[in-house]
């Protein structure tokens, strides 16, 4: 066996984060009547928050700005764009947000099979991701994850973000694991591909949406029952 351990990322890896944040969202669409408040288009609402979190997360990863800031602002943000300015309001969706996110279940076609049967052959298997620390985990204990996972690497408890190299430091540290005998298996290339490469690692680059490589990942699949052939 070439590995002995394996690192995954979680969300839009195999945590299907566009589905479940699109439900939680719905979720809170109809809790606060935004119907009511002009946002009766809750796709182009749902595409508007997307655009917002996704550059406050590149802010966020590149340490521009501070994880409250990400947290409250892609709220506020979208609902400005309807003319809406209620901080009040941004403040207490986003705390909902993060309440109810973590309890959505929707995983990638064949995570849990993909797992057991990685499981089965022997593999350590471990979390690498930058979401906030309680939500991950509790995104994990509600999927139904946590007796395939040995750990859970953070942002917040390494006090560093992929694709940086001490995140990793800090998951070998954590783990026993080593480079040499270690793979990154993700789906974004600027934080998992880089940082696996960062860290001396092979990688797997999970190609979910079929976008066009920019960095050079070991392997690269477009599904995840396709990692089976590779280990």
């Amino acid at each position: 066996m070439a590995y002995k351990d394996l690192f995954f990322d979680l969300d839009h890896t195999i945590w299907d984060f566009e589905q479940n944040s699109k439900e939680t969202l719905l979720d809170l669409h109809h809790k606060y009547g935004l119907a009511n408040k002009g946002i009766t288009d809750f796709d182009a609402f749902y595409d508007i928050y997307s655009q917002h979190n996704h550059r406050l997360w590149e802010r966020y990863t590149k340490g521009f700005i501070k994880q409250e800031e990400l947290k409250w602002k892609r709220m506020w943000l979208a609902l400005l764009e309807f003319k809406i300015a209620d901080e009040t309001l941004s403040r207490q969706m986003s705390l909902d947000f993060l309440e109810i996110l973590p309890t959505k279940k929707t995983l990638f076609d064949g995570t849990t099979e993909l797992l057991t049967y990685l499981q089965g052959k022997g593999y350590q298997m471990h979390l690498v991701t930058n979401g906030f620390e309680n939500v991950q985990h509790q995104k994990i204990k509600h999927a139904g994850l946590g007796s395939y996972f040995d750990a859970v690497i953070t942002s917040e408890a390494s006090n560093s973000l992929k694709p940086n190299k001490e995140i990793f430091d800090y998951a070998f540290a954590k783990t026993g694991a080593t480079a040499t005998n270690s793979i990154m298996i993700g789906d974004n290339q600027d934080a998992d591909i880089k940082g696996g490469i960062n860290a001396g690692m092979d990688t797997i680059f999970v190609n979910h949406i079929g976008a066009t490589p920019h960095v050079k990942a070991t392997h690269e699949v477009f599904d995840l029952p396709s990692i089976a052939k590779l280990l």
